[in-house]
């Protein structure tokens, strides 16, 4: 299943988008379904879109407009990627092009928006602006700890997220927080496909286009950790919650990685697509 939050007339809540890609308000159908998807993710409840029915003036918001934890995020995840990054001065001084452990840092709730709201480009006055597609783990059953083994118990399902960063300052301030957290630059959408729909997370494919130019596309089967060891590394001494978000790193293929760089300008596109979950797109404001 396909969830989502929107709102229309009658306020925010869960929905649930069916194969026609319509939006449908899954709460009609049972008033005693939480009407906020963290509450539903909490719940343990997984609803059915049966009778429910469609709303047609439904706008998308982020599916979790405002995560219990700032928004988990890892770099140089993928093999191709952390290549084209090594020595670009813009990863810390790190001495090692494959990190012997996960790049974890985090991106403000602040900074969420949803598909088809824009990227505030202004905020960044430097003119480095970047792209990051990346698949997004949705946690469920929360915990400290948890094992590798068991980790994909603790997933509710997965979503889409762009980790978009001002390359410069992400450079000038010599870690990434500043450069990536800003306002608008962590698009999230449009849906969380549950879990049940992915047995295997590694199957995934994660495509990029640029105003309709393809840039990354990569299997999440090339992460360098994969997601078990990012769940098991976050846990060890943090607890997760329902509804925290974990970016699991992005593909080769970003603007920094051309020569000379190819960032993001005014009137641009950023198009990312999972199939299963959907297309995330935004244009910079």
């Amino acid at each position: 299943m396909r969830l989502v939050t929107f709102t229309d007339g009658m306020g925010a809540r869960v929905g649930a988008l069916d194969s026609s890609g319509a939006v449908r308000d899954i709460t009609a159908v049972d008033a005693s379904l939480p009407r906020d998807m963290l509450g539903l993710i909490a719940s343990g409840r997984m609803p059915s879109i049966g009778a429910a029915p469609v709303v047609p003036e439904a706008r998308l918001l982020a599916p979790i407009p405002r995560t219990p934890k700032n928004v988990f995020c890892v770099g140089k995840n993928y093999h191709e990627h952390a290549k084209e990054f090594a020595g670009s001065g813009f990863d810390g001084g790190a001495k090692d092009v494959v990190p012997p452990f996960p790049v974890v840092f985090s991106k403000p709730h602040t900074s969420i928006i949803a598909t088809g709201e824009p990227i505030l480009g202004h905020l960044d006055p430097t003119g480095g602006l970047d792209y990051e597609g990346e698949l997004g783990v949705v946690i469920g059953k929360g915990g400290r700890g948890i094992a590798k083994a068991d980790s994909l118990k603790h997933v509710f399902g997965y979503t889409i997220i762009n980790d978009v960063t001002a390359r410069h300052l992400q450079k000038r301030h010599s870690q990434w927080v500043l450069g990536k957290g800003l306002d608008s630059f962590c698009p999230m959408g449009p849906a969380i496909l549950t879990a049940d729909e992915v047995p295997d997370p590694a199957k995934l494919t994660l495509t990029t286009w640029v105003n309709g130019e393809q840039r990354q596309h990569a299997s999440v089967s090339d992460l360098i950790f994969d997601i078990p060891t990012l769940i098991e590394a976050i846990s060890a001494g943090i607890t997760l919650e329902p509804g925290d978000v974990i970016a699991t790193g992005t593909p080769v293929g970003v603007g920094i990685g051309f020569s000379p760089p190819r960032f993001l300008a005014s009137g641009d596109v950023v198009r990312i697509e999972v199939p299963g979950i959907g297309i995330l797109e935004n244009r910079v404001a």
